[in-house]
């Protein structure tokens, strides 16, 4: 090993002899649609061939990714959120090679690293009600955390969560997921109960059983693009703290400025959740970090006593590239305005859209908030197109919709993708820092997309391709 005045070893030495990570991926690059299919999930390389989607991108940077052959694409899905601030940010980029290069004594476990204190003091300024955070490795690890918390806190075993939610895949997440096709063969699960968004009724029934530790809910649903009703989260959290259960509210994806405030709870006056799951975005798009927020008491619960010091941890956990790159993001979104951008780009966006439902009778809604964008479809009423549009719903719902994200991909390079399996709904979940130009690309992509779909032509022979393909793996 080298090392500096006989000791010390020396920092920026470069990659150690043997291993060139530059020339193995320009060896053996071209193989990676093999190598998934080989070694990985072997549907994946399937289903990205089947669409057309099964592309190579050489580099990426902001909103924008390049092909081999230097074609510029515009990314409309941020990884479903992750690349909050793009690809590759500067500063963000800087951060890291700064806390690599500081070779800093990481994870000793035995110690109180200054990073975790400072990422956690920073990111409880944006919800001063809340007091304490424990740091994970994702959005999944934070509901769980959130869940288990949730329970030592009150004593109690159900959580309830909203029809149709998204909180993760680990088995406590699934507990509380909303959708059956993702839960099928993987039970028993925790107790749990669904509700339909915004249905306080169906809440206060529930409460009524004494067994109910919390409510988790997605302030806008990522499946669908709903969001919870103007008043309910507040009036679910008196119930809840009426009936001594908690507020959860899932900021895995609407946290860190995706709805055109930092939280998207916050959308609402007086909401102060017990507990706040954030991820995705909090990572820079580099190291993966997740975050459960917290108020004192939920905390003193579930840490009780030197005895209990770790009851709950994260191996990599509060680690000091995660704890580095969320800093800086949370310094560029301060130094950018990144919440005002959002506000500003996100409502140019939905407005412009919205104004096409008139002209599309394809084209049923356009919601969200800020730069998280449903678009609906559905029947339309003329002969003609109802038709088409009820051959694509028997072969499998949700088919018109991958229909018009094949095109905007291959004629347009742009990416986005459907909300959820069997849903008309296309998600716009694009980094926060597109701008008005980026806008508007979109939008005259997906106006030349609908004429088309609206006239009829080539759309509709790649929507037969799609049938035949549905009912070969039904």
């Amino acid at each position: 090993m080298t090392t500096v005045d006989g000791g010390t070893p020396a920092t920026g030495a470069g990659p150690a002899p043997g291993f060139d990570l530059r020339r193995l991926l320009a060896e053996r690059g071209g193989e990676r649609y093999a190598l998934h299919a080989r070694h990985l999930n072997p549907q994946l390389p399937r289903m990205l061939r089947t669409l057309g989607f099964d592309k190579v991108y050489e580099r990426a940077e902001g909103a924008h990714f390049w092909d081999a052959e230097g074609n510029d694409h515009l990314d409309m899905l941020a990884g479903f959120g992750v690349m909050g601030l793009g690809r590759h940010h500067p500063v963000i980029r800087q951060a890291l090679h700064d806390v690599l290069d500081l070779s800093l004594p990481d994870l000793t476990r035995f110690d109180c690293p200054p990073l975790p204190g400072l990422l956690a003091e920073r990111l409880l300024a944006y919800t001063p009600h809340l007091h304490r955070a424990f740091f994970c490795s994702s959005g999944t690890e934070a509901v769980e955390t959130a869940l288990k918390f949730a329970r030592r806190a009150t004593g109690r075993p159900r959580v309830l969560h909203c029809a149709h939610s998204f909180h993760g895949l680990t088995t406590g997440a699934l507990s509380v997921n909303g959708e059956r096709s993702f839960r099928e063969g993987f039970g028993p699960l925790l107790p749990d109960t669904a509700v339909p968004l915004g249905d306080l009724d169906a809440l206060r029934r529930e409460l009524r059983a004494g067994d109910v530790a919390a409510l988790i809910v997605e302030p806008v649903q990522g499946k669908g693009v709903h969001a919870a009703p103007p008043g309910y989260l507040r009036a679910a959290q008196e119930l809840l703290h009426r009936h001594k259960a908690l507020l959860i509210a899932d900021e895995v994806q609407t946290g860190l400025g995706r709805t055109g405030d930092f939280h998207a709870h916050q959308h609402e006056d007086g909401v102060e959740p017990d507990l706040v799951c954030l991820a995705k975005a909090l990572s820079g798009g580099y190291v993966p970090v997740g975050a459960t927020l917290g108020t004192d008491e939920v905390f003193a619960k579930v840490y009780s006593s030197m005895d209990r010091v770790l009851v709950h941890s994260a191996s990599f956990g509060a680690n000091a590239q995660a704890m580095a790159a969320g800093l800086a993001v949370l310094d560029v979104m301060e130094r950018e305005d990144t919440v005002a951008h959002v506000r500003r780009v996100g409502e140019r966006l939905r407005s412009r859209l919205a104004a096409l439902v008139p002209r599309y009778e394809l084209l049923h809604e356009v919601r969200g908030r800020g730069l998280m964008i449903g678009i609906e479809f559905g029947r339309p009423e003329s002969l003609r197109l109802r038709s088409r549009w009820a051959m694509l719903q028997a072969a499998r719902k949700g088919l018109f919709a991958q229909m018009v994200v094949a095109p905007l991909l291959h004629r347009h390079r742009i990416l986005t993708q459907v909300s959820g399996d069997h849903l008309e709904v296309i998600k716009l979940i694009p980094p926060l820092v597109v701008d008005e130009a980026d806008v508007d690309r979109f939008v005259e992509a997906f106006t030349q997309v609908m004429d088309e779909a609206q006239d009829g032509g080539l759309l509709w022979e790649f929507g037969r391709t799609l049938v035949r393909q549905a009912v070969v793996h039904r």
